[in-house]
């Protein structure tokens, strides 16, 4: 089967979205498959063509951003071009998935679209995101012939999806079990993972901050922040107008190839996302539980419930200060029940969220659209 991927960016460049895609491909073609990539040349050094873990990968120049989404006019023309079975688009990436859309009406191929989250934004980009709302995404979910969420909860708090239940699929996020190893013994404070600019301002690392404060008031810890960006400033600031800034090491963004060694060396992962309209899945908890680590995080995560069940964590139905500071707490504080957490949360993925087993998922949904 001849797969195309239209991502917005692809790897070396790291986000939620770029991450599923990248991890998801390499299953694919693992499994046979011949999978092609195009995307926004971002960074602009970047070649224009390589293959990378068996993936072609086309990468097209860009001018300019609307709502941080690369503005590409040659894509259309591109993907015309290419021979597909099937083409695999996403969202919150409008340009690229209606381009998609445009280019299987006409060659009359499958389109499958993963909806990651609703598309919403601050001041212009808010009317900008309403607009596409009640016109170019009512038009993408009506041609695409199956949808996938990553959650269940996303149909009933999505309001542009529940006219199109009949063709949604849910197939979760994955996590590389062989990338991701477990230490339950030697880690130390714990780990907080975003990009740090004003979109990804609903992962909470403010409210994080200032419950911090209140948590070096009963235990002595360190909070590690990975990520960097616009607001990196910002943070760093903050920390030092509560105080904590000696207990607070920003490393800034951190390489794939590093990424596994930030999170075998805590004790825990908090992620404190606010937005249930703007966060998906929370991938970087599935690496976290994949590395043996209770984690404490909020009910609007699409893991939430899982973790919850399995008592993997401590999930928050308020993202209040004091709370968020009380289950940090009782987690470096319990540390025999912290590790007990933190091994049923790698059960949890080992049976759940092993990019292998949603690869086939996602394979037998392309078979049944072509059929």
């Amino acid at each position: 089967m001849k797969i195309l991927q239209t991502p917005i960016r692809f790897y070396p460049y790291t986000g939620g979205v770029e991450n599923h895609v990248y991890d998801l491909s390499k299953v694919h073609s693992s499994l046979g498959h011949e999978v092609e990539v195009v995307c926004a040349r971002e960074p602009k050094d970047l070649p224009k063509k390589e293959v990378i873990d068996g993936l072609k990968v086309k990468r097209l120049p860009y001018y300019g951003k609307i709502a941080k989404t690369n503005i590409i006019p040659s894509l259309p023309l591109h993907l015309h071009k290419k021979e597909f079975d099937i083409i695999h688009t996403h969202l919150p990436t409008p340009w690229n998935a209606n381009f998609s859309s445009f280019i299987s009406t006409i060659k009359n191929k499958p389109l499958v679209l993963t909806y990651h989250n609703d598309i919403i934004g601050q001041g212009i980009y808010d009317l900008i995101a309403k607009l596409y709302n009640k016109t170019f995404l009512k038009t993408l979910l009506r041609n695409s012939d199956r949808v996938i969420i990553t959650q269940q909860s996303y149909i009933e708090y999505s309001p542009h999806l529940n006219p199109f239940e009949e063709k949604i699929e849910i197939v979760p996020n994955g996590v590389d079990l062989d990338r991701f190893e477990p230490n339950y013994e030697d880690g130390k404070g714990f780990f907080f993972l975003s990009v740090l600019d004003r979109y990804h301002k609903y992962k909470g690392l403010d409210v994080l901050l200032r419950a911090f404060k209140l948590v070096l008031e009963e235990v002595d810890t360190t909070l590690t922040v990975g990520g960097s960006g616009e607001l990196l400033d910002h943070y760093k600031k903050m920390a030092r107008d509560l105080d904590i800034e000696d207990n607070v090491r920003f490393v800034g963004y951190i390489p794939e190839e590093d990424l596994p060694k930030y999170y075998k060396n805590s004790k825990l992962f908090v992620l404190p996302s606010l937005s249930s309209e703007q966060e998906g899945f929370g991938m970087v908890l599935l690496e976290a539980m994949a590395s043996g680590l209770p984690v404490v995080t909020t009910d609007v995560v699409g893991v939430s419930d899982e973790i919850l069940n399995r008592e993997c964590g401590i999930v928050l139905d308020e993202t209040s200060v004091k709370k968020i500071s009380n289950a940090i707490v009782k987690v470096l504080t319990q540390e025999d029940k912290a590790v007990r957490m933190g091994k049923r949360g790698r059960e949890l993925v080992e049976k759940k969220f092993d990019w292998e087993k949603i690869g086939k998922e996602t394979i037998e949904i392309y078979e049944e659209v072509l059929e």
